[in-house]
């Protein structure tokens, strides 16, 4: 299977937090899910944690390499830059991913967020989301029992199936 790409500093094990979600539903293709995720204006109609979602200097409403945006997710307000941004096509993973930040000095996040959809014999497709995240704030989410990130990017995950299949319904 595909795995995501990921950037100079912000690699699993070597980060001060990483979550890692993935399901794989029949059924779907990566061309009926990824419209949803693509479009951020669409993420609270199937995401109860983010808000306030909005694009920098006119762009949007899709995500695109190099765009900047901003939401509030997990109680932080969030910059991000897509640092990549791969549409389906027939053989190839769709990928969409961005650097996020917020805060700063002690309170700075710096998270890597990416999603991979693949898909897979049997008209089955693979979702998967991972994020790194460095700064003190990551260092206590990593503590949090119950995880939080790990909880929230499943409700994401639930939700963005769920809304894929009711739109094919």
């Amino acid at each position: 299977m595909n795995a995501i790409i990921w950037p100079e500093g912000y690699i699993p094990g070597f980060c001060d937090n990483f979550a890692s979600n993935e399901v794989i539903v029949a059924g779907l293709s990566t061309a009926e899910v990824w419209p949803l995720l693509n479009t951020p204006a669409l993420w609270s109609t199937y995401y109860e944690n983010v808000a306030d979602i909005r694009f920098c200097h006119g762009k949007g409403p899709q995500l695109a390499q190099e765009v900047r945006f901003y939401f509030t997710t997990f109680g932080f307000p969030v910059e991000a830059q897509v640092t990549e941004c791969v549409a389906p096509s027939t053989g190839e993973p769709a990928r969409v991913a961005w650097h996020g930040w917020s805060g700063e000095g002690e309170t700075r996040l710096d998270v890597h967020h990416a999603w991979l959809l693949e898909d897979l014999a049997g008209g089955r497709v693979r979702i998967l989301t991972q994020e790194t995240q460095n700064g003190h704030p990551a260092k206590a989410l990593a503590k949090t029992t119950p995880n939080p990130m790990i909880n929230g990017h499943q409700a994401w995950l639930d939700g963005l199936v769920a809304a894929a299949l009711a739109r094919k319904a």
